[in-house]
């Protein structure tokens, strides 16, 4: 299959999610977030990923309705932040996103993490989801028990479940049941907070190519169906991290990546949030 930096994967809702995008954690308020939401636009990404938590969707929505692409083509998620994991609250923090962002509706909003009333949370996303504001909702940070529970209590199958998949933790099993049952996989700290630059085995399959660890890394992603939303706030990376579709990697060099699963985490287990 022929990617390109416009190419989508189908939800279980019929939404076409596009499979690479720009991620703003940790990206500064104001004119950082909204430098690195422009450049990415003006390179051709169609996808920005933010939060409540960010502190910045208000400079994602200047710079997504300012028409470097008409907003309609740009695939817009956000979250709601543990503190307002309730119905009530999630109804709330969704109204303020809606806010921030200065949009009537956002592509894909999402379950921060696992904790707190995150039941009765999901609950008042099904009844967001239904007015039409949100075009799919999906969880963050879900494990498969969380998702298996899900699946009980919920009307509505999640679209999405973002959590920390990279060379190192790959979460082979849940992967394999969110792709089963339907749950399109984002990886966040894809590329390990740079770490993947050494890494002898992506190092070594990068050079065959002309390419860093980086495109390795993120291509792996592209041909195995997980969509990734790598961060940056410099000009340069953000259009280097899209410099991904002039090269294909082979079933071998896909099996070597696979192979450097660790089960090292960075993040905080989902588990364990907040402990």
């Amino acid at each position: 299959m022929t990617f390109t930096l416009e190419s989508t994967i189908t939800l279980n809702n019929g939404v076409e999610m596009p499979r690479f995008g720009l991620g703003v954690f940790k990206t500064k308020v104001g004119t950082e977030t909204e430098n690195a939401v422009r450049w990415a636009l003006e390179a051709g990404y169609i996808a920005v990923d933010t939060a409540a938590l960010y502190g910045n969707e208000a400079e994602v929505g200047r710079i997504v309705r300012s028409g470097i692409i008409p907003r309609e083509e740009v695939f817009v998620t956000s979250k709601v932040w543990v503190n307002d994991l309730s119905y009530e609250g999630t109804k709330a923090a969704f109204d303020d996103s809606l806010k921030r962002l200065g949009m009537d509706y956002v592509d894909l909003y999402l379950i921060h993490w696992p904790v707190n009333d995150w039941r009765g949370s999901w609950r008042a996303l099904e009844e967001i989801y239904q007015t039409g504001r949100v075009k799919a909702i999906g969880v963050s940070n879900f494990l498969q028990h969380h998702l298996e529970e899900l699946f009980e209590i919920g009307e509505v199958r999640p679209a999405v479940n973002q959590i920390e998949y990279h060379p190192y933790l790959q979460q082979p099993d849940l992967r394999s049941f969110c792709q089963s049952n339907g749950v399109v996989l984002t990886a966040w700290a894809p590329i390990m907070k740079g770490r993947v630059l050494d890494v002898p085995e992506l190092v070594a399959i990068g050079e065959k190519y002309g390419k860093s660890a980086v495109h390795v890394t993120l291509r792996w992603m592209l041909q195995t169906d997980v969509v990734t939303i790598p961060k940056s706030a410099h000009q340069d990376r953000i259009i280097s991290n899209a410099e991904i579709y002039d090269f294909e990697l082979t079933d071998a060099e896909i099996e070597t990546i696979n192979s450097l699963d660790c089960n090292a985490r960075i993040g905080p287990h989902p588990d364990h949030f907040g402990e």
